[in-house]
């Protein structure tokens, strides 16, 4: 007969764990005949509650009448051990004939012959131990539990998980008191595992830093990098096979941290290991790096919830570096992958991340840089075509002025000649003339006088040798007059020649200086704009064995020996794979 409860609606999950149903006609939660009312005695109507007591003294009553006469002796100071627990589980037997959910943690477990041992606890919320009891799964019970409980849920049985487990409670006088296990509920795990997830999430968000790192820059490129990961571990091997290759090209560098990914004190570990790296990195004096990287293998999911740790993700989400995670295999969540900046599948893949970054860093400098030489080499042709032009002009008016300069003064000297000649022609003439007029003159009045005052030819005479001597002084000073003229005004003009060649001279020099000072300015801008300069700003060139610049991917084929000039020196490299484009 069904025995019916009383049990408030906030008890009902409670009730329904002990396996309690639920009525609908009667509108009551109830116990199935046959089940022990022992655990549901809080919620029994008034009167009808069981009394173990007495029902354990009737065991006892039993045992103590079918003993021989030395038992009946001694049953009036006591009874065995044996006596007293075999009522104890005759009690049990009765009280759970049937089996009970019950929400355990799994505190230990260990495996011998196929059975599988668990030490189960049930803790408060600050941690501090409620109850203890041993559980057992048989063989084939969990031949036939246990895979369907890991496919499920990912989960294995292991410390720190917890179960919803079906048991019946089994008290054996030789072994006490345990809980065999027949069934386990992977949706309660699982809502377990999510519920946990879930406190940690609205944590984080309620203090206004759930997706602090995730909101920072991504990172442009990688050269240096911190990683946290279990040492000696497979996922560890996997992301440095894929970072050697960086590391020993030069391109990135990386600092490894260890500390244990499971366990209890696991979170807190990583944690303390996260933040002592940085402390490390900054007493070195190094710049922050440019990722922080947290990686593990896969593994069980109640390995890898031993990250879903409040404290862990609050010090990844107040990084101000950004976080890179690659925790389990691709079906694997956590909540440190959720407050990242980015999360990837696996470890290898962080470190193809990385790789694949630094190869588009890379393509952007050589694109970068091919467009620096090709504009260096645009501006130079235009400048030397400029400065020829600039030359071929300046010489061409140079050789314009001074020809000009050479007709002028050519023309101007002509024109002093004809002026001198004409000059001296012209005074020639008038001295001829003023001399033959004079004589005219003398020989009339000679004549006059010869034929008027015969005394008179000598005063005449002297009087016309003085007039003679007089014309010839004054006719001379007129020449020399007009000779110093001419001669002055012939100095004038050669003297302006001179000066008119002169400024010629110093302006197509001062136009060839000028033009030599833009060219060299020109070549000086050129200059700075090549490949020494640019090395200079931490960009790299690529040649290939003859030498030559190597600015396309489809150049270089796999066994090729390619050199890296840095600002610094020369790097020679064997290229061991060519990577696809889409790699």
């Amino acid at each position: 007969m069904n025995q019916y409860l009383e049990v408030p609606f906030r008890e009902k999950d409670a009730a329904k764990a002990l396996g309690a149903r639920w009525d609908g006609g009667a509108k009551k939660w109830y116990v199935p005949a046959g089940t022990a009312l022992a655990p549901f005695s809080s919620w029994l109507p008034a009167g009808s509650t069981t009394d173990i007591a007495e029902r354990f003294d009737a065991v006892t009553e039993i045992k103590t009448v079918t003993s021989d006469s030395r038992d009946l002796a001694l049953a009036e100071k006591g009874i065995s051990l044996s006596q007293l627990l075999a009522g104890v589980s005759q009690l049990v037997a009765n009280a759970y004939k049937s089996p009970v959910w019950t929400m355990v943690e799994v505190v230990e477990v260990s495996g011998r012959n196929g059975h599988v041992y668990l030490d189960l606890s049930e803790r408060s919320v600050d941690g501090r131990m409620l109850a203890r009891a041993k559980g057992m799964i048989w063989s084939s019970t969990a031949q036939a539990i246990l895979p369907q409980f890991e496919r499920a849920t990912g989960a294995q049985l292991a410390p720190g998980i917890k179960l919803l487990v079906r048991g019946r409670p089994v008290f054996k006088p030789e072994w006490g008191f345990s809980i065999e296990i027949d069934a386990i509920d992977s949706e309660y795990t699982l809502g377990d595992l999510e519920a946990k997830k879930r406190e940690i999430r609205k944590r984080l968000q309620d203090e206004g830093v759930y997706d602090a790192n995730r909101r920072l820059p991504g990172v442009w490129d990688f050269n240096a990098v911190l990683v946290v990961a279990p040492e000696m571990a497979a996922g560890l091997g996997d992301f440095q096979a894929e970072a050697e290759r960086l590391s020993h090209c030069g391109v990135c560098r990386f600092v490894y941290v260890h500390s244990r990914f499971q366990g209890e004190g696991a979170p807190e570990q990583i944690r303390k290991a996260l933040l002592s790296g940085l402390e490390a990195w900054a007493d070195a004096g190094h710049a922050p790096p440019d990722a922080v990287v947290i990686i593990r293998g896969g593994g069980a999911v109640n390995d890898l919830a031993w990250l879903n740790d409040y404290a862990l993700a609050h010090a990844v989400c107040t990084l101000s570096v950004p976080v890179l995670t690659g925790l389990g295999h691709e079906r694997d969540s956590t909540i440190l992958d959720e407050v990242a900046n980015h999360a990837y599948d696996t470890p290898s893949k962080v470190a193809a991340g990385i790789e694949q970054t630094v190869r588009q860093r890379v393509a952007e400098v050589n694109a970068h840089f091919q467009r620096v030489i090709d504009h260096a080499m645009s501006t130079t042709t235009s400048a030397r075509s400029l400065v020829e032009r600039q030359i071929t002009g300046t010489r061409a008016g140079a050789e314009r002025q001074i020809a000009s300069a050479r007709r002028s003064a050519a023309e101007l000297i002509g024109e002093l000649q004809l002026g001198a000649t004409k000059t001296v022609h012209r005074a020639d003439q008038v001295t001829r003339e003023q001399m033959t007029s004079a004589q005219r003159d003398a020989q009339r009045l000679m004549a006059m006088a010869r034929e008027r005052v015969p005394a008179l030819i000598a005063d005449v005479t002297l009087h016309a040798s003085k007039g003679v001597a007089q014309s010839r002084e004054r006719t001379q000073a007129h020449y020399d007059a007009l000779r110093d003229v001419a001669g002055a005004s012939l100095r004038r003009r050669r003297e302006a020649l001179q000066t008119s060649m002169q400024d010629v001279v110093v302006g197509a020099r001062r136009s060839i200086v000028q033009a030599r000072s833009d060219a060299a300015s020109q070549f000086q801008a050129i200059a700075g704009m090549g490949p020494g300069r640019t090395l200079q700003r931490g960009f790299a060139i690529v040649r290939d064995d003859a030498g030559a610049t190597v600015t396309s991917a489809t150049r270089v084929a796999a066994g090729n020996h390619v050199e890296i000039e840095f600002r610094d020196g020369r790097v020679a490299v064997q290229v061991i794979r060519k990577a696809e484009k889409n790699d």
